[in-house]
C-alpha cells in the first residue's frame, strides 16, 4: 500500500483526503491512501518520515516556505518561486530523495483560464505567504502588474491593508485573496479592504475553497463584483500532484 498525505496546520479545512479518497475509488486505485498529517511544528517533519513509508506529500499552510530547508532538491519553478506545495519521494540505492515542486502555478493557472485577462489589468494580492508567492508568479507570465497587500509590508512595492482606498481599488481591478482569512471554521472573517470601492469591472478570486463562498466573497459580489472561489484550483493542483508523484 502506498500512502500519500498532507501536512500542514490546522488541516481541519482541507478536502484533500476526501478528494483522493473518491478519486481511489473512482478510478479503482486499490494500492493507495491518503492521509492528514498535522504537525504543529514544521520541526516534527523528520519524525513522520521516519515513523511513515511515504511515496508523496502535499504542502500547505503555513509550511510552504519552511519546508524547503528539509528537501534535497527543488522543481525549477518552485525555486524560483520560493514555496513548495507537493513533494516527491524518489528511492535510489542509497536513500530517499525528496524533491518540492510547486503545484499551485498550474492550478491558479487553471483557475484563471476561465477569464480573458490582459495585460493592461492591476492586480492585488492579499497576504504574503507561499501561496501569494505562486500567485504572484503566474500575474508575472501574463503579465499583470500588481502589488503585494500585507499587514507586514516588506518593500516600496507592497502595501498595508490601510493603504487601500478608492483610487487604489479602482486601478487594481483584480484582487486576491491568498490568506487564510476566512476559512473554516472562522467563515465570518474577511480581509479588511473597503469593499464599497468595487465594481462590476473588479474580479475576486479567494483562493480558500472552506467554505465555497466565503465572507470576502460575499462582500465583494454584494458590490457587484465577478468572484471566484478556490475549488478549481484546488482540484487542477491536486491532479498534477498525483501526475508528479507517478511519473
Amino acid at each position: 500500500m502506498r500512502t500519500f498525505g498532507l501536512i500542514g496546520y490546522p488541516l481541519g479545512h482541507s478536502f484533500s483526503a476526501s478528494y483522493f479518497s473518491e478519486k481511489f475509488l473512482r478510478e479503482t486505485i486499490l494500492d493507495a491512501s491518503f492521509k492528514l498529517f498535522p504537525l504543529k511544528s514544521i520541526s516534527e517533519f523528520p519524525d513522520l518520515l521516519r515513523s511513515n513509508s511515504l511515496h508523496g506529500l502535499s504542502v500547505t499552510i503555513p509550511y510552504k516556505q519552511t519546508i524547503i530547508s528539509y528537501l534535497d532538491e527543488l522543481d525549477a519553478e518552485a525555486e524560483a518561486i520560493g514555496a513548495v506545495n507537493c513533494i516527491k519521494f524518489v528511492k535510489t540505492a542509497s536513500k530517499t530523495k525528496l524533491i518540492g515542486y510547486n503545484t499551485d502555478v498550474y492550478g491558479f493557472e487553471t483557475l484563471l483560464k476561465k477569464y480573458i485577462l490582459s495585460s493592461q489589468e492591476k492586480g492585488l494580492i492579499l497576504g504574503s505567504g507561499g501561496a501569494s508567492k505562486a500567485i504572484a508568479y503566474v500575474l508575472g507570465k501574463i503579465p499583470i502588474s500588481y502589488k503585494i497587500v500585507s499587514r507586514t509590508p516588506s518593500s516600496i512595492d507592497s502595501l498595508h491593508y490601510n493603504d487601500l482606498n478608492k483610487e487604489i481599488i479602482k486601478k487594481h481591478r483584480i484582487i486576491i485573496n491568498t490568506t487564510p482569512v476566512g476559512m473554516f471554521p472562522n467563515i465570518n472573517d474577511a480581509p479588511q479592504i473597503p469593499y464599497k470601492f468595487l465594481t462590476e469591472n473588479h474580479l475576486c478570486i479567494d483562493i480558500i475553497y472552506n467554505p465555497l463562498k466565503t465572507s470576502f466573497l460575499i462582500q465583494s459580489e454584494l458590490n457587484c463584483a465577478k468572484i471566484s472561489n478556490g475549488i478549481a484550483m484546488l482540484y487542477a493542483q491536486a491532479e498534477r500532484s498525483w501526475a508528479i508523484w507517478n511519473k
